[in-house]
């Protein structure tokens, strides 16, 4: 069984390359690698040479951690991210989240690609999340041992998981720069495996405009820090249950290839606009 590493233990491994403090810490999803390339990096550290981070088993994850400014504002974007269907558990997954609180980031900006299920959208575009509904079956605030989330809340508020300004920011930023960005709810799912057409139309029944297996896990724990937290949905492949066509890796990465430099310009907006 590996041993447990305390989030003091991967912040010196961190520090021991680095004594940036980022402000800003960036997840990049599925396909959505690119931001990286908008950086002035400081400094590029594996997850392999971090305690705590196994290699990411997802292609187009890049399993690293990049140190640098982003619009001029100190930011840490983890390039690649864990999932719940690939074995980890909910500390697991969430841990890089602790992680960028404790080498000083404030704000969460969180990307993933999705499935549109909301008729009248298109892949593509982006989608600002406005809410969520965890059908992970499983909450990394839900305590294991005695004595373990020492100082945190008893509960967690979400109320408003995510910023209500940083979502306008977001919102704004995009149709300066004419990036199609709607605002809708997002559903996590464990996955691996795609949605039936009956589940799909099951989701968006309970009021769902997306679907993915990540963020919320990330954005509990952001919340619980106190963190602000935006979250930003790219629609890649349509989940319209009588007009579904199958999906693969391939097409999902080709259109996330497309749309990402409107993603890239949305984010790089937003971290500019904090920066002013």
């Amino acid at each position: 069984m590996p041993r447990v590493v305390a989030v003091g233990e991967a912040v010196a491994a961190v520090r021991a390359r680095s004594a940036l403090a980022p402000e800003v810490g960036i997840i990049l999803g599925t396909g959505l690698g690119g931001l990286a390339r908008e950086l002035a990096v400081e400094a590029r550290i594996a997850y392999t040479d971090r305690p705590g981070f196994p290699p990411p088993t997802v292609e187009s994850h890049a399993g690293a951690l990049l140190l640098g400014t982003l619009g001029g504002r100190p930011v840490a974007a983890l390039a690649g991210r864990y999932h719940l269907y690939e074995g980890y558990s909910p500390a697991q997954v969430t841990f890089p989240t602790r992680v960028l609180h404790a080498l000083g980031a404030r704000t969460l900006i969180v990307s993933n690609a999705c499935g549109g299920m909301h008729p009248l959208w298109h892949a593509g575009d982006l989608m600002v999340i406005a809410d969520h509904l965890n059908l992970l079956f499983a909450n990394p605030l839900a305590r294991v041992a005695a004595g373990e989330g020492e100082g945190a809340p008893a509960f967690t508020d979400c109320t408003q998981a995510y910023d209500p300004a940083l979502r306008a920011l977001a919102l704004a930023v995009a149709r300066e720069r004419g990036v199609t960005a709607r605002e809708g709810v997002y559903v996590a799912v464990p996955g691996p495996c795609l949605e039936t057409p009956a589940e799909y139309r099951m989701l968006r029944g309970m009021g769902a405009d997306v679907v993915g297996m990540s963020t919320v896990p990330e954005v509990l724990v952001a919340r619980e820090l106190g963190m602000r937290v935006l979250g930003i949905s790219l629609i890649t492949d349509m989940c319209l249950p009588d007009a579904l066509e199958e999906a693969s890796l391939e097409k999902i990465l080709a259109v996330a290839a497309r749309a990402e430099p409107g993603l890239t310009a949305v984010v790089r907006g937003v971290v500019e606009r904090l920066a002013a």
